[in-house]
């Protein structure tokens, strides 16, 4: 029975050309795979390990990062805007929300940065920008990113989000809250049916901006271009489970009497935890739903496998390098480890191994932005194949353990060798010149 739903699945899913559906079908098909990708994902375990880790970075960064919004509110007269903002970002916890709100908030008023000195002061400055850090690495992460940005380019963007975050927040704020206490709107809300349309944009209007925030953080923070409609398609999803779930957690572990019972004056605390890890679980989700909107050809299972086996790394590597020099011989388009893993149909993860043995083995090197576009280092008569064979072949080989630390016979050291010359001989003096 099972195994008749899972072909039907399958067959569903992957067995069906697209082309041949009506926009519907078509539509519906590629949410499906998507939502498969990322229920994959969520099985896996490893983004609610990542919002595992970035509860604990949120906890100890809350107070230093709202401190340093604070006082960039206060340079335009905006800072009495952030505790109705926080008290809404807690409106899940119900009662207990607004007192973990006033709470933090006492924290932020108590915390003088003029009294701090220079030492403090830098170590508010870490603690935020370590916050922002691991929140760029869970998201490189989802979307398979090895490439980090270099330390000046961090400091940049992670100060803009730091300096631009608390103005977009005070902004959404602010645009609800004039919404409402403008007497213009009282005036035509008096009005029918103009009362109910007002009545319902209200209502609609907090989703609108809970997603363009949404879709914001999933186009700056990871380190790739992320196209606007794929963020938006994940800041969608991610909006309706934060509204969604927010709603039942409210109902069924707010209301709860069992973590009174159980944890006592702890209790508060315990669910502001637990409602910081749904919510980042949440915008991890989201940003999953991103990558596999940007990136169908990384659904399919086989694009997860990373073991490669022998063969197939020889013939990847002479296949990568052949594209690489085949483009640069003829002044075409440099390629990057996006373009290489669609064209060779294997998963980035699994590409980078060769790639970086192909780079510790000065064969290839990187150009462009961010260093992600692939050049070849020498020129092509100096690159022989014996050499890139050579290079993929003591791939992931560590310095501790390497094939003559192998304690073994003669007659197989001799066996060896032999196969070593049998190669060298069968490829003879051909260059990368002679695969262009």
């Amino acid at each position: 029975m099972l195994n008749n739903i899972q072909n039907k699945i399958t067959e569903r899913l992957w067995q069906t050309n697209q082309n041949e559906q009506n926009w519907f079908q078509a539509h519906l098909t590629q949410a499906l795979r998507i939502f498969y990708g990322t229920i994959r994902d969520l099985s896996g375990g490893l983004p609610s390990l990542r919002s595992m880790g970035l509860v604990y970075t949120t906890l100890l960064s809350l107070v230093p990062l709202l401190a340093v919004s604070f006082s960039v509110l206060k340079g335009f007269g905006a800072h009495n805007q952030l505790e109705p903002a926080l008290i809404n970002l807690m409106e899940p916890l119900g009662e207990k929300g607004i007192q973990v709100s006033q709470q933090i908030i006492s924290f932020v008023d108590n915390m003088k940065v003029g009294v701090l000195g220079s030492l403090g002061l830098l170590f508010l400055i870490i603690t935020v920008l370590s916050l922002v850090k691991k929140i760029e690495s869970a998201f490189n992460f989802t979307w398979r990113i090895t490439v980090t940005r270099n330390i000046f380019q961090r400091f940049s963007n992670y100060l803009s989000v730091i300096l631009i975050g608390p103005l977009l927040l005070f902004t959404a704020v602010g645009i609800t809250a004039s919404f409402n206490s403008s007497t213009v709107i009282d005036t035509i809300s008096s009005i029918e049916p103009f009362g109910t349309m007002l009545l319902l944009i209200g209502e609609i209007i907090p989703y609108i901006l809970t997603i363009l925030s949404f879709t914001l953080i999933y186009i700056l923070i990871p380190n790739t271009k992320v196209h606007f409609k794929s963020a938006a398609y994940g800041a969608v999803v991610a909006t309706i489970l934060w509204k969604s779930i927010g709603t039942l957690f409210s109902a069924f572990i707010v209301d709860s009497t069992n973590y009174t019972a159980i944890y006592s004056g702890f209790a508060i605390m315990i669910i502001f935890m637990l409602w910081i890890y749904i919510s980042w679980l949440i915008i991890l989700t989201g940003a999953s739903v991103s990558y596999y909107h940007q990136n169908p050809d990384r659904i399919p299972d086989k694009s997860q496998i990373i073991r490669l086996s022998c063969r197939l790394r020889e013939k990847l590597a002479l296949t990568v390098m052949q594209l690489i020099a085949k483009n640069f011989h003829n002044n075409e388009k440099t390629w990057t480890l996006n373009t290489l893993a669609k064209k060779t149909n294997i998963s980035e993860p699994a590409l980078m191994i060769i790639m970086s043995a192909l780079l510790s083995n000065d064969l290839i090197t990187t150009t462009g932005h961010d260093n992600q576009h692939y050049l070849p280092s020498q020129s092509l008569e100096n690159i022989s194949i014996k050499t890139i064979l050579a290079a993929v072949r003591s791939a992931e080989e560590a310095p501790q353990l390497c094939p003559d630390d192998i304690e073994t016979a003669q007659q197989v050291k001799d066996l060896i060798t032999t196969l070593e010359n049998s190669i060298t001989n069968s490829v003879g003096n051909k260059t990368l010149r002679d695969l262009v």
